[in-house]
Order: C-alpha cells, then structure tokens, then sequence
C-alpha cells in the first residue's frame, strides 16, 4: 500500500458519510495513472496553485481598481480568504478540505481584469455571453497547458464546484458536493465582509451607515462578523446531517437572511455606486478597445490564442486573452495601442545626430 492509498484508507474510515472521498471522484476526461503520494484532490489542487492563471491573480482588482495603499483586496488575496474560511466550515463538518482547498483556489482564475466591470463588457460583446464562474472552467479546461495538452486535466468534482460557485442571488443549481456547495457560501461570507472593510478603509462607507439589524446579529466587526456566519453554518448544517434529510451546506434562515441583506445593502452603497460606476466606465472603455483590436488584428496575441482563433472565432480568442490580463497589462496594451506616443529613435531624442537630419 503506497502513501496515497493510505490517506484514501483514511479519508474511507474518519471523514464524514456526506464527504466525497477521493477513491470515489469520477474518472478524469485524459486518463492518468493515480498519484503515488497525493489523492486526485491533492493532485488538483496543486495544478491549479502553479498555473499561471492563479498567479496573476494577485495583480487583478476585487472591488476597485488600482487603489492606493497595500492593504487593499485582490482577487488573490480574496480567494485566500475564500479558502480558510471553507476549510473551517469544512473542518467542523468533517468534509474532505483537500477538495474544498482545490475548489477555492480555482473558483475565480477565470474573472477578468477590474473584476465585474470587466466581465460586463465581455457579456455583452461575445454572442454566447461571459459569466465568470464559466469561463473559470474555460481556462482550467482549455487556456491553461499541462504536458502539452489543453486544460490541466483536472476531476469532474473539482470542475463542478468551480462552476457552481456563482448565483447567489439568482437561485443557480447547488454544487453536486457539499463541497462545493461549502466554496459557494464561503465566497460570499468573504467578498461581502472583506469589502465591508475595504470601503471603509477606503472612505466610501462608515460603520454607522451599515444598517444596525445586521450587526445585532452577525457582529459589530470583521471577524466577529465571519465567526458568526461560520458557526451558525456548521450547527445547522450539522443538524441537516444529524436529521439524515437532505442536506445543504447554509446557516440558519435568521443568519443567511441577515447575510444576504448585508450583501443587497453593499450592492446598494458601494457595488453600485458612484465611486464604482465611474470606475467601471472607464475599464469598459479599454476592453472595449481591445477587443476590438485584437478581432481586426488576432495575429498581436500570443500563439495560443491565434490557435483558438483558427479554431473557435477571433472573438472567442480576443476575450480568452483579455479575461487572462492582469488590470496593469491591460492598460500597458491599451496605452500602447491607443496612446500617441512618439516613434522619434532614441539617439535623436537624446541630443542629436547629424545621421538623423
């Protein structure tokens, strides 16, 4: 028996009956000989850690773009977040935290430059729409490379999650695990109480403004706030459990309705105002401009895409390669397209030469 059945063996004999087990997962799309040391979670979740989609991760705006000072979110740091509080609930409900850990940390490689502005515009110019949570899967299942085959191969567990991670608002089918139905509720227990903070940091929103019901409730602070949302999760959901029901990975109604008036009351105040929709029309103006650009000129991107532009349409490759932009590389191709700048060489603009008279 090697390592990785070992920890199989005891995923089997200590996790929770309502866990998915890694010697359960369903068979990857490329077959591949099992891992001797990590399970196919653990296998995933070190994939998607060393992808360069993650990586850029750190250099792509959570709520507003280009903010001063180094304290403010990224999407990196927010999906830091979104892990350790999934690996809490998790923990407390005996789940397999390998999978949660592989599902969090791909939830959002898919989001684009200046977060939602980014994926607006992109809904509106591709014909078939953009939402972020799919195009998550797009990058994991086709952008990113791994031993030289498209997507990085991943299981269909993971996938699932990924996908579903999104629609809190809009009823959107629940992930098939509780895994992933634990990554979903995790990420809006983060974005919601992170941006929280950052807008008052930001001087866009005081404590004194957040309506007093939801603070009775949750807590009058970042982490009490947190501490009360997991909690209330894991003893409810625990009940669910306990009932032999159907079980669904939430907090009571008291606290998820208090969760979701937080969330409306943000969208409200911050999401949708001012500050954000002026910055959100100004991020609409470069994407649009490159999309553009790189559908006329396709051959500009890198080799990759010119492949999935002969294959799948230059405006399904255009919006492939601005999706994977980091918010400062896209203004650099903006400004360097669009941008008048001079094309005088660099010898005459240094004092002059009579060879260039």
């Amino acid at each position: 028996m090697n390592i990785r059945q070992e920890i199989e063996e005891r995923e089997q004999a200590f996790l929770s009956p309502w866990a998915t087990k890694a010697r359960d997962a369903r068979s990857r799309l490329r077959p591949q000989d099992p891992d001797p040391v990590r399970t196919c979670f653990m296998v995933d979740r070190d994939r998607i850690v060393h992808s360069k989609s993650f990586r850029r991760l750190k250099h792509k705006t959570q709520v507003f773009i280009a903010p001063p000072g180094d304290h403010y979110r990224t999407r990196l740091t927010h999906t830091l977040e979104v892990c350790q509080i999934a690996r809490t609930i998790g923990a407390g409900l005996n789940l397999n935290l390998d999978l949660i850990e592989a599902m969090g940390l791909g939830h959002d490689v898919g989001h684009t430059p200046f977060a939602h502005s980014g994926e607006d515009v992109l809904n509106k110019l591709l014909k078939e729409g953009f939402r972020h949570n799919e195009n998550s899967i797009r990058v994991l299942t086709r952008v990113e490379q791994h031993k030289n085959g498209p997507g990085l191969n991943l299981s269909p567990e993971v996938l699932d999650g990924i996908l579903r991670h999104s629609g809190y608002g809009r009823g959107d089918e629940d992930a098939a695990t509780l895994e992933g139905q634990v990554i979903r509720l995790s990420d809006k227990i983060a974005y919601v109480q992170h941006d929280i903070d950052d807008s008052i940091r930001a001087g866009l929103l005081s404590a004194d403004e957040i309506p007093a019901e939801y603070l009775e409730l949750l807590g009058s602070t970042h982490s009490k706030r947190i501490a009360t949302l997991v909690t209330a999760t894991i003893e409810h959901t625990r009940k669910l459990m306990a009932g032999g029901s159907r079980v669904r990975v939430e907090p009571d109604r008291e606290t998820d309705q208090a969760l979701r008036g937080l969330r409306q009351f943000m969208f409200e105040k911050i999401y949708d105002g001012p500050v954000c929709q002026a910055e959100r029309s100004r991020a609409m103006f470069i994407i649009e401009h490159l999309f553009s650009y790189y559908c006329r000129q396709p051959e500009k991107m890198s080799p990759l895409y010119c492949e999935i532009a002969d294959q799948e349409g230059r405006e399904r490759a255009a919006a492939d390669y601005i999706s994977g932009m980091s918010d400062a590389y896209c203004v650099s191709q903006f400004n360097d397209i669009y941008v008048p700048h001079s094309l005088v060489p660099e010898a005459y603009k240094r004092g002059g030469s009579d060879e260039f008279v």
